[in-house]
């Protein structure tokens, strides 16, 4: 045995203790789901290690959690046979918050209860949960197949610091102990206790036992007796029919594997028998997890084959752009030994993960067709833009997602939440009209305000307004919908439009627009590919589109935030000749008066389409002085 050692506790982690204790006091029962969960999880992991090394079960045939409680010491404990910890591991996964997220997390923090608690939810509370209920924690743990005297003892009142100490530990597996605060008998009842593992962990797939109580006719009450009785069904409910499951079985099981509050928005079980023999339960989430964009995160569904718990995270089961699918697959044709390298190349898998994917794309597909649309709008607002990773990703169901996007458009540009489909926009496109039509900008008020969409509102057209990062990408792996283009309202080939903007011109009209914008190239010839008469401006003087092969203006900037160097791209100008200030362009004799004014429409219409000016101080200096001269 040897001395305690102090460690304080991470700011950020002591912060997150006093949030939490705060927002879920009114929930503070979800500690012992917790702590029965990741027990769960530690003999999963033993059941999973001793397949291929039996001395890790170090003699012991069952495996199981138990549930303790005593009055007199006014403690809870919740010792498992599992696989136990490290030293090592205890500092660094003693619990979630410990994880590299807690930052990020705590920046999402509001100071509302409710909100916190949701977003707690989110985040999953594990084995800190206990300081809901406890004004000390003690765990004792000893990884499998290390001496005894290799255990080590956390201990923390959870107020900024912990200690830890090496101990002796005959039996491997964890130990929790909880000296609880004294608000909280009600954890001292056994009824009670029992209640809170039927309805969160009945499913949990090892006994749960708790030491049975008999009532005691002399002293006229219950008293605990030596025998240990399971509370718990220990039947894995993926592996029950689905006419013998309710609701909220379903929903209790979800919670448990997730750690989330939230009910799920839905849930798939099914059972595939054949040449292939597999079941699956997989859930769709009412709310996104706050580190749902985090790269270095590892997302998947785990794994059992045959029951026996196989990985957390298997990320070759579901495609990423799916990654926020939680549930369980249990295969009866995968090997116990399967690792994540052979997953990657095994067609058990492959066909597993495509039936699997086409059941989620129909679920998602019956919610979006519903009458009440609330439970897809729930889901679109949360993982819509995770989806359109899915048009890039998933060649195969490419158009499937396509009828699973939703977008803001024109004719609901009030509000960016106000989304339609591809289909109802095909369903409502004018009559002649061969394309669908989309703008791209940093923000949903950037794009309804670009002066590109003025044709189109005078035309009375529906025009998709994409503001998702990931919206340029898309566009350009969906190309087109139900035979029918997709085409960028600020490409240089609208040329559907230029026959009506020419028709009632003269060959002399003609001829004069023709010489402006031959002298306005010339001016800023080093500035701009080209000058053209617009055929899609009202009541804006110019606008600037790219040149045809370049990439959007909006995608350049993209790539250059993301430090990709980008070749210089000149854009083309495009002139309104009905406008006063190009009429006043059109009048200048004097060329470097001429070169100003075709340089601040120029910067303008740059501006206008959220461009970053190289010069902006020489913007507005060129502005007041032309403002001078008006004067």
């Amino acid at each position: 045995m040897s001395a305690q050692e102090t460690h304080a506790f991470q700011t950020e982690v002591n912060q997150l203790l006093k949030l939490m204790i705060h927002a879920l006091y009114s929930n503070k029962e979800i500690f012992l789901r917790e702590l029965i969960s990741n027990a769960s999880d530690a003999l999963d992991k033993l059941r999973f290690e001793a397949v291929s090394n039996d001395a890790l079960n170090e003699g012991e045939e069952e495996l199981a959690i138990s549930v303790m409680f005593d009055k007199d010491k006014r403690t809870v404990t919740i010792s498992d046979n599992g696989i136990g910890m490290t030293r090592d591991e205890v500092i660094a996964n003693i619990g979630t918050i410990a994880n590299s997220g807690t930052k990020k997390f705590l920046e999402s923090m509001t100071g509302d209860q409710a909100k916190d608690s949701n977003l707690i939810g989110q985040f999953g509370v594990g084995f800190y949960s206990s300081f809901i209920v406890a004004d000390e924690v003690v765990l004792t743990t000893r990884k499998a197949g290390t001496a005894e005297n290799d255990a080590i003892r956390w201990t923390s009142k959870g107020e900024g610091e912990f200690t830890l100490e090496s101990v002796e530990k005959s039996q491997k597996g964890t130990e929790i102990v909880l000296h609880l605060k004294a608000d909280m008998d009600e954890f001292l009842d056994e009824n009670r206790l029992k209640q809170i593992v039927t309805t969160y962990s009945d499913h949990i797939n090892f006994p749960i036992k708790m030491i049975k109580s008999e009532w005691d006719e002399e002293a006229k009450e219950m008293k605990q007796t030596d025998e240990m009785e399971q509370v718990n069904k220990a039947t894995a409910i993926w592996t029950q029919p689905k006419s013998e499951l309710s609701d909220e079985e379903y929903k209790n099981f979800y919670q448990t594997i997730s750690h989330d509050f939230n009910e799920p928005l839905a849930y798939i079980h099914n059972k595939v028998e054949g040449t292939l023999e597999y079941t699956s339960l997989l859930y769709i989430p009412k709310q996104a997890p706050f580190d749902l964009y985090d790269r270095e995160r590892r997302y998947g569904l785990k794994l059992y084959v045959k029951r026996v718990f196989i990985m957390d995270d298997a990320e070759q089961l579901m495609p990423t752009y799916l990654r926020f699918i939680r549930g369980v697959i249990d295969s009866a044709d995968l090997p116990l030994n399967v690792s994540r390298e052979i997953l990657q190349s095994n067609k058990v898998v492959d066909k597993i993960r495509s039936a699997s994917v086409k059941r989620v794309l129909d679920q998602l597909a019956k919610m979006a067709k519903a009458e009440e649309q609330s439970d897809y709008n729930t889901f679109w607002d949360q993982f819509g833009q995770v989806m359109k990773e899915g048009i890039v990703e998933d060649f195969a169901n490419k158009d499937k997602i396509a009828k699973l996007l939703r977008f803001a458009t024109t004719a609901n540009e009030a509000s960016s939440e106000q989304r339609v489909s591809l289909e109802q926009y095909v369903d409502r496109m004018k009559d002649g009209q061969e394309a669908i039509y989309y703008i791209t900008a940093d923000t949903h008020a950037a794009a309804k305000g670009s002066p590109h969409l003025e044709m189109f509102r005078k035309k009375d057209m529906e025009v998709l307004l994409l503001s998702d990062r990931i919206d340029e990408w898309l566009v350009s792996h969906l190309t087109e919908f139900e035979g029918k283009p997709l085409k960028s309202i600020t490409s240089a080939d609208l040329k559907e439009f230029e026959d009506d903007a020419d028709k009632d011109l003269s060959e002399e009209e003609k001829q004069a627009r023709e010489a402006l914008t031959e002298k306005v190239k010339k001016a800023i010839e080093e500035q701009v590919s080209d000058v053209k008469i617009t055929h899609r401006l009202t009541d804006s003087p110019a606008c600037v589109v790219s040149a045809e092969g370049d990439m959007s203006a909006h995608m350049a900037r993209m790539m250059e935030q993301m430090g990709q160097s980008i070749p210089k791209q000149k854009p083309v100008l495009e002139l309104n000749p009905d406008h006063a200030l190009v009429k006043k362009l059109d009048s200048l004799e004097d060329d470097a008066k001429l070169k100003e004014w075709s340089l601040f429409l120029l910067e303008q219409a740059q501006l206008a389409e959220g461009d970053q000016l190289e010069q902006p101080a020489e913007f507005i200096k060129r502005m007041n002085a032309l403002l001078s001269d008006m004067i």
